[in-house]
């Protein structure tokens, strides 16, 4: 079957899924966005889906250069940041990019190979990723693929320190492959970020904006985004980002309320990602994720040509391969298996 024809026949699917029916009110992942909106038909899903993978990408390319910078140092250094120059404080070659991507490419690979989903696979993806010896890893991802590996656990303990942004920012995959399910999408966004990250806020913020990259792909509007974070604020009000608070460390409140103060106030995908990476902190993290929306609202096409010359070829390349097999995948997406009970592994 041609990709076009898998693409229309997957989004027409999930749009009908979505147009008829009700999120459940009482389900163990509340799920607070309707996902009842008017399709823009301009660009196409693939059109959204590879430009929110390759947004992300690039928005984590572009943050690395000025993480854990703060905004006046950015503006001394660079006046603005625009480039994929790589540097930082990992020292990265030009349009390298960081454990965001990596992390999501695991993902992604883990779905891929078990044509569905298996917790335990998307662990040990994970472990293989970190024995690769990446360049930077967070220390509560680190903590928690340490301990699948000694334990064969698939779930951190519930910790006040999990409420980091790691589990949000490797969880496009699951938004491209669970389009038209959002019962299944809010269990297994929450299934894998327990594997490393076990907080309210974290399951929240996860589950959230992938609803908004799921509203875009299928063409949803900035109204039918602002509704489904309006309704999402009635239950976690530590989200609201205007006026903005002005914090941008990798606590994920921090990162919710930049990424979404910046993707609201955008009307371009590279205005957006310019705007989250210049105000420091964990801009590697915020840059991706608002790379990751503003993809899906403008589509590929939006991405400045410099910026996609400027990506390591290598990740580019792996990212269109994985966008397209991802959503070539079964829909509903399989569940292979339930990841328990726990099954030690090799350390």
């Amino acid at each position: 079957m041609r990709h076009s024809e898998t693409c229309a026949r997957q989004r027409a699917r999930a749009q009908r899924h979505f147009l008829g029916s009700r999120p459940p009110s009482a389900s163990r992942w509340r799920i607070p966005c309707s996902q009842r909106f008017v399709t823009a038909p301009a660009l196409t899903l693939h059109d959204r889906a590879l430009g929110a993978y390759l947004g992300f990408a690039i928005g984590d390319a572009l943050g690395a250069t000025v993480e854990f910078m703060t905004a006046a140092e950015i503006v001394a250094t660079h006046k603005v940041h625009r480039n994929l120059t790589g540097g930082g404080w990992l020292r990265l070659k030009p349009g390298r990019v960081t454990d965001d991507t990596q992390m999501s490419l695991a993902l992604g690979d883990a779905l891929l190979a078990a044509r569905g989903w298996d917790l335990r696979m998307v662990a040990d993806s994970f472990v293989g990723w970190m024995r690769s010896r990446p360049p930077d890893i967070g220390n509560t991802c680190r903590r928690g693929i340490r301990r699948y590996m000694l334990e064969g656990s698939l779930a951190a303990a519930p910790a006040d320190d999990s409420a980091g942004n790691g589990a949000a920012m490797r969880n496009l995959p699951l938004a491209l492959v669970t389009l038209g399910n959002p019962t299944l999408f809010a269990r297994c966004s929450v299934e894998q970020a327990h594997i490393t990250h076990n907080h309210p806020l974290s399951d929240a913020a996860t589950i959230l904006l992938g609803q908004l990259t799921q509203i875009l792909l299928l063409g949803g509007s900035l109204a039918d985004c602002r509704r489904c974070v309006t309704e999402s604020l009635i239950h976690y009000p530590r989200f609201r980002f205007e006026p903005w608070p002005g914090n941008t460390s990798g606590y994920i409140v921090d990162t919710v309320q930049t990424v979404l103060h910046a993707f609201f106030r955008a009307d371009n995908l590279e205005s957006c990602i310019v705007d989250v990476v210049n105000r420091g902190g964990d801009a590697d993290t915020a840059g991706a994720i608002a790379g990751q929306l503003a993809g899906a609202c403008y589509g590929v096409q939006d991405i400045p040509p410099r910026w996609l010359k400027q990506l390591d070829p290598g990740i580019a390349e792996r990212v269109r391969r994985q966008t397209d097999a991802l959503l070539a995948l079964p829909s509903p997406l399989p569940l292979r298996e339930s990841g328990y009970p726990p099954r030690p592994t090799d350390a």
